[in-house]
This record gives C-alpha cells, structure tokens and sequence, in this order.
C-alpha cells in the first residue's frame, strides 16, 4: 500500500509559530518563566454566565444533535444582536451557526471555489485562509498590502489583480495580524468593484467587539450578498468551546447546509446552549470591560515597543495584535524570535505564517496577558537588547 499523502498537502505549511511555542514550553519546563505575546487566544477565563447556561443545560442530560444550521434559538439571538448593536436587521434563516469560524470559512469556499479557481486576499493575513483555498483545488492569490493603506486592500488592488479565474475577495477587519480595520466606504467600494466583476465578497468579522474607542460596522449594512463570518472566540471569549456563524446569501443557503449536514452533522449542542447566554445585559457587561482592558493593554505596548526600536506602521484599531517591522534591531525575525524566547524570556510570532509580503522584517505581538506581564516583557526585551 502507498503511504503518499494527496498532493495538496506539499502546499499546505504547518503554523511555523508552533516551533516557537515548543521552544517557550521547553523553556518553562526547565523552570524558567516566558511571557506569552504570540498566542492569539484572550487570557480571560468563559463569562461566568455563558459556564452556568452550560451547566445547566449539561445537568438537564438532553445532548443531542441539533438542526446542521444551528439552535432556532441561538439563531434569533444572533440575530437580535445584529439590530441591537449594529442596527441592521438579519434574517435569522441567513444565519449558519458553525463548528467554530475556521467551519464557516470552509462551508464558503467549497461553496464558491471549483478547482483552479483563484481567491484572493491580503497578504499579510491569516495562513489558514490560504490552504482552505488549496484544500478545495484553488489558489490564494496574494495581495501586498502596507501601511499606506492600513494593510488592507484597495479598489484598485483589486482589479489590478483580478482575472477570469477569480472567484472572490476575502478580507478581515479588524484583521490579523495587523489589527487594522476598512472604513464602511471603502468596504463597500471593494463589494462594488467585486460583483461588477461577476466576484463574490467575504468579511471576516471575527474580531469585531474588540475595537478601540467605536463599534465597526458590520458589511452586512451593504448588501445581502456578502458572505460575513463571526466568531464566539474573540470578543465572547470562548475560544475552546469551538463555536462560530455565517450570515450566508440566501442563495447559497441551501447548499450550506447540505455541507454542514455531511461534514459536522451539526455545531456542539452544549456550546450552543452556553451561547445563549453570550448575549444578555451580564455577559455584555463582562465584556466591555474586558474590551476597555485590552485597550489599556494596547496603549501600553505599542509605546513601549516603539521606544524599544520597533516600527509601528499602522497603529491597531482593533483584534489584539501589534504588528511591528524590526527595524534596525535585527535582519531575520524568525531567529530574532527564537534568541528572544531563549535569552529573554518573551515568546512573539515571526512574520512567516503571514505570508510572503516582507515577513522576515515584522513581528506579531499578542497582548492577551495581564499589564503587568506586558511591563515585564517590555523591561526583558530592553536588557535582551542591551545584551546583543
């Protein structure tokens, strides 16, 4: 028998950060202490009203699947809370709860992309978003973005990029790495110029709740059309519960569910049932505190980082990610990284999952710990640089 894996897999890279994170681990094993900037994870335990709803539903012993689209229930709730904070109406039939956000973005892509078909999106971006292009036979096709457009895509990006195999445009805002967000206008200027192209429009939403100082609107203000992802990970805190939702295009909704019904059956029943709870007056109020305390945490990092010799192009209007080009302090961030873990201490992301657009001159630093941990990492970076 052949032990060859399909093809697509040579195009598929691991999350070279996970090398980085066995270094931190190996370090702490030995007794040593690592602050931790490269997760992307919020540090804050579930709201305490999201783990009763759980339990209480656990304890009731009725665990079944639910519908492939998700709980009525939890259905209407999202959508209740589209007209409440956003102001826009959202039928609740749109809405696909999935197996966690990276599940809605599978669902679209095999639901747009045929083989040989290109999407394109920013770079830097997620990694993830590339290989579920690959995984369905496409192709990502790649954006240089930079600061001067707050590393998002423009209009004419877009088109310059465009051709007869382009299938779609994914964007994230607040995105990451970067943390940097499209203004209502320009977004709705990148819808315009993909459907006059015959092209589809996805938003990851994802970290929408955890901007600083407004509430970004949400795309679904512009058309029906646009395939928006959302997430309980970020904002709601419940990153292990796996759980996330779609606002699909009536015409693709059919087609969605036939695929959530083959690939997962349905989301997890407890988590859905936890989820009902993400959305009273207690959890919200849990967690704009916890938005006004990663703002702290973001004011406090990104002067320090620069005082430090890190360039700051674009300052992160939301997500809880800085996005830092090295300047003069190294050439390579990959090893930069890696001495940064062993002799000082302080574990952030390289550039490399991020693309090919200049990776080896940024960093990505998570500031999802405490203040305190943030200041110590800063005062370790400042010796570790001293040192070298």
């Amino acid at each position: 028998m052949s032990s060859r894996s399909a093809a697509r897999m040579g195009d598929i890279a691991p999350f070279h950060v996970m090398e980085l994170m066995a270094k931190a681990k190996a370090i702490e094993a030995a007794g040593r202490s690592v602050i931790h900037m490269e997760v992307g994870e919020p540090d804050f335990p579930t709201p305490a009203p999201v783990l009763a709803a759980a339990r209480q539903f656990i304890d009731g012993g009725q665990v079944f699947y639910t519908n492939a689209l998700g709980l009525p229930e939890l259905r209407e709730a999202i959508s209740g809370f589209y007209r409440q904070r956003y102001g826009v109406a959202v039928d609740p039939a749109r809405i696909v709860v999935t197996a966690g956000a990276s599940a809605a973005l599978l669902l679209a892509l095999a639901v747009l992309i045929d083989p040989g078909q290109e999407l394109l999106l920013a770079d830097p971006g997620y990694p993830c978003n590339r290989h579920f292009a690959r995984l369905f036979e496409g192709r990502a096709k790649p954006i240089s973005v930079g600061p001067e457009s707050d590393y998002q895509p423009t209009p004419e990006q877009v088109g310059a990029h465009w051709s007869a195999n382009t299938r779609g445009l994914l964007v994230a805002s607040p995105s990451n790495p970067t943390g940097t967000l499209i203004d209502q206008a320009r977004l709705a200027e990148l819808w315009r110029t993909t459907s006059e192209r015959g092209g589809t429009l996805l938003v990851d939403e994802i970290y929408h709740g955890l901007t600083y100082g407004f509430d970004a609107p949400t795309a679904l203000g512009i058309a029906d059309d646009i395939f928006v992802i959302n997430s309980f990970s970020k904002y709601f805190g419940m990153t292990g519960w796996r759980l996330g939702w779609m606002v699909v295009p009536p015409a693709y909704l059919r087609d969605i569910e036939k695929l959530a019904q083959n690939l997962y059956i349905s989301p997890s029943t407890p988590a859905q049932h936890a989820a009902l709870a993400a959305f009273t007056p207690e959890t919200i109020t849990i967690l704009e505190a916890r938005r006004a305390e990663f703002q702290a945490r973001r004011d406090l990092l990104l002067p320090g980082l620069e005082d430090l010799g890190f360039r700051v192009a674009a300052t992160p209007q939301g997500a809880f990610y800085i996005y830092a080009g090295l300047g003069d302090l190294a050439p390579d961030s990959f090893p930069f990284a890696m001495e940064l873990a062993e002799q000082a201490g302080v574990a952030a992301t390289p550039g490399l999952d991020f693309g090919s657009n200049a990776p080896e001159r940024h960093m990505r630093f998570a500031y999802t710990v405490t203040r305190e941990k943030l200041a110590e990492g800063l005062a370790r970076i400042e010796r570790f640089l001293r040192r070298r």
